[in-house]
C-alpha cells in the first residue's frame, strides 16, 4: 500500500497483553503492526471516504466493498447517511491483506483468518497456522524462483561471453 505521509506518528512499543501504552489495541492493527506506521491523518482525525482509501491503497472502491461484503474487510464504521468511514485501523488492515494477497492465499483462507481475528485470541493457534501454511508457500515459491534466477544469470553470462568471444575472432 502506498500512502502519502502528512504526519508521523512514533512507533509506540506493544505490552505482552496486546495494549500499547495500556490501550488495548484493536485486533485488525495488531494482525499488521510493523515498526513504522504512517497514515495520512492522525488517529482520531482519521475518517476516511471509500474514495479516499482506494487512492490510498490502490485499491477499487468496487473490491473495497466486495471486501467488506465477503467479511474480509469487518467492522467499517458508517456516518449517518450511510457513508462508509474507514479508520487508520482499516488502512492497517488493508494493508496486512495486501500482504496476504502478495503470498498467493486464497481469498478463502484470508477470510477464514479475518473470522478467526474477530473470534478472538482463543484462535491464536489457528491463525499461526493458517500464516505458517502460508509462508511455507512462499518459502517454495522463492526458492522456484531463485532457481529460475541462477538459469538466466547463466544464461546472460553465456551470451556475454559469446559476444565477447565473437567480437575477438
Amino acid at each position: 500500500m502506498t500512502v502519502t505521509q502528512t504526519q508521523t506518528q512514533p512507533p509506540q512499543p506493544q505490552r505482552p497483553d496486546g495494549t500499547v501504552a495500556g490501550i488495548p489495541s484493536d485486533p485488525r492493527s495488531a494482525q499488521c503492526a510493523s515498526a513504522e506506521v504512517r497514515h495520512p491523518r492522525p488517529d482520531g482525525q482519521d475518517r476516511y471516504l471509500i474514495s479516499e482509501v482506494a487512492a490510498f491503497t490502490g485499491l477499487s472502491a468496487h473490491t473495497l466493498r466486495w471486501y467488506e461484503r465477503i467479511g474480509l474487510l469487518p467492522d467499517v464504521d458508517r456516518s449517518h447517511t450511510g457513508q462508509r468511514r474507514f479508520t487508520n485501523q482499516d488502512l492497517d488492515w488493508l494493508s496486512f491483506v495486501g500482504k496476504l494477497r502478495l503470498t498467493g492465499m486464497p481469498v478463502a483462507d484470508m477470510v477464514r483468518y479475518a473470522e478467526l481475528v474477530r473470534e478472538g485470541d482463543h484462535t491464536f493457534a489457528e491463525r499461526q497456522e493458517l500464516l505458517r501454511a502460508a509462508r511455507e508457500d512462499v518459502r517454495r515459491r522463492i526458492a522456484e524462483l531463485q532457481g529460475a534466477l541462477a538459469v538466466l544469470d547463466f544464461k546472460i553470462d553465456f551470451y556475454a561471453d559469446a559476444r565477447r568471444a565473437s567480437e575477438r575472432a
